[in-house]
């Protein structure tokens, strides 16, 4: 479905759901004719009152169930596709895609610059668009490691992910603080 189409589609759900609650209102109200017989037959009415303690809180347990289902209905309506919100997609060659999470890239790229043996701790984040995503590295040192070493494995490892995955980074950030203890 197009954007459009998503858009009349809930404007139609709205519009329903919104007279539906209108006419529910005038009718309680007394501002509808026949609004003195009740909206439920004799039968279901029977059977709402003769499960009283229970039909209650059925009900409020069906009503918390539409709300999530609705939810996670919204949440995906929101969803931008292409957009770097948690997975990388990358078209191929022929009429498939790849999706990839971006925790686990980003956990990958943790793991290739802890093999360096001077960092102790990595931290990257990927942010911005998928084909040239931001990145921003954080490494924490071994206060007897050499700068220079490490600078390289960090270059080496970045360049390793960017062509593993087939993005450049549009903006690399590295930022590497040295541990007090050793």
């Amino acid at each position: 479905m197009s954007n459009a189409a998503h858009r009349l589609l809930w404007t139609v759900v709205a519009l329903l759901l919104t007279a539906l609650g209108g006419a529910g209102l005038a009718v309680s109200l007394g501002r509808l004719p026949g609004g003195d017989t009740p909206l439920l037959g004799a039968g279901l009415l029977h059977w709402w009152r003769a499960g009283t303690p229970w039909s209650a809180l059925a009900l409020v347990v069906g009503g918390v169930l539409l709300a999530l289902l609705g939810q996670r209905l919204l949440a995906r309506e929101l969803r931008v596709p292409g957009r770097l919100a948690g997975t990388l997609v990358h078209g191929g060659d022929g009429g498939g895609r790849t999706r990839v999470d971006s925790g686990v890239l980003t956990g990958a790229l943790v793991r290739d610059l802890l093999r360096e043996p001077g960092v102790r701790r990595a931290r990257v984040v990927l942010t911005g668009p998928t084909g040239r995503p931001d990145f921003w590295v954080e490494v924490h040192l071994d206060p007897r490691a050499g700068t220079a070493a490490v600078r390289a494995h960090v270059d080496a490892a970045v360049r390793r992910f960017a062509a593993t995955v087939g993005c450049r980074p549009a903006h690399l950030d590295v930022t590497a603080r040295v541990d007090a203890e050793p």
